[in-house]
């Protein structure tokens, strides 16, 4: 795909590396999909190797899931919005944090490393909720909600020293710079 894909949620995609999927979410250069044999995957909406299904080369397997996952994304949506499994780097289990005033005399704060990584993946679930409000928002212009989005894309580029916490790269935030490297 030479040229840039603007698809909304829900367009069935087919990637030559991760193969059929499902777009759930939007971001100014990127496309969160999901894929039927790969999980979530953030995608660049530039990416050659994406391709946008037409309908009529569905196949059953794919009108299947596609139909289980308008489904779910419908309750999701219910709900709120949708938290993945996002597993804390194995050396950080039962780990500890101490953030130690540079006066002696006051007591120092310890946090289990757990709880702060709880509360990190919760702010990033709550921007990407933010994301989706923004893109499905009904009175906004098309300029308003790339300039909120690339406000968004900065606060990411904000978060990436907590990156250190993650198992999984694929999971990392990513701000500007590194926004289209895949």
């Amino acid at each position: 795909m030479s040229e840039q894909l603007q698809l909304g949620i829900g367009t069935r995609l087919q990637h030559t590396q991760y193969g059929p999927g499902v777009i759930v979410g939007i971001r100014y250069a990127t496309y969160l999909i999901s894929f039927i044999n790969h999980g979530l995957k953030e995608i660049d909406k530039n990416d050659d190797k994406l391709e946008e299904i037409i309908p009529e080369n569905v196949t059953e397997e794919i009108e299947s899931h596609s139909e289980i996952e308008n489904s779910l994304l419908k309750i999701l949506k219910l709900w709120g919005g949708f938290s993945e499994i996002v597993p804390l780097g194995d050396k950080w289990n039962k780990g500890m944090m101490l953030l130690q005033p540079f006066d002696k005399t006051l007591k120092p704060k310890e946090i289990p490393v757990e709880d702060f990584f709880h509360k990190i993946v919760m702010l990033r679930d709550r921007l990407r909720v933010l994301e989706q409000q923004i893109n499905a928002h009904k009175k906004l212009t098309d300029e308003d909600k790339v300039n909120l989005q690339q406000y968004i894309t900065r606060c990411y580029g904000s978060l990436t020293t907590f990156n250190v916490l993650f198992r999984n790269k694929e999971q990392y935030f990513v701000g500007e710079k590194n926004a289209n490297t895949d």
